[in-house]
C-alpha cells in the first residue's frame, strides 16, 4: 500500500475544507493512502472443481496450439538468455 506521510504541514497550506476547526497558523500531520479497491466491485469467485479443470483443459488443447516439449522450451529459454552474452 502506497503511503505519504507530511508532518509539521501548514495548516494555511491545505485545502480550505480540510483547514476547517484547525488553527490557520498552526500545522498538522497529513497522512493520505490509497485506498484498497472499493469492495462493491469485487466479484466472489467459486473455485474451480475437478470437472471445470478438466473442460478448460479441453477447450484449451482444442485451440489447436502446439504443445512444447521440455527440451524444446529449455532451447528458446537458452538462445533468449544468450542473446544478451553477445
Amino acid at each position: 500500500m502506497n503511503k505519504l506521510v507530511r508532518d509539521h504541514y501548514p495548516v494555511s497550506k491545505l485545502p480550505e475544507d480540510l483547514r476547517e476547526g484547525f488553527n490557520p497558523v498552526g500545522t498538522v500531520r497529513v497522512v493520505i493512502e490509497v485506498e484498497d479497491r472499493v469492495p462493491a466491485l469485487h466479484v466472489e469467485t467459486k473455485p474451480m472443481t475437478g470437472k471445470d479443470v478438466a473442460e478448460a483443459i479441453r477447450s484449451y488443447k482444442a485451440l489447436g496450439r502446439p504443445s512444447v516439449t521440455t527440451e524444446e522450451a529449455v532451447a528458446r529459454i537458452r538462445a533468449l538468455r544468450d542473446e544478451w552474452d553477445d
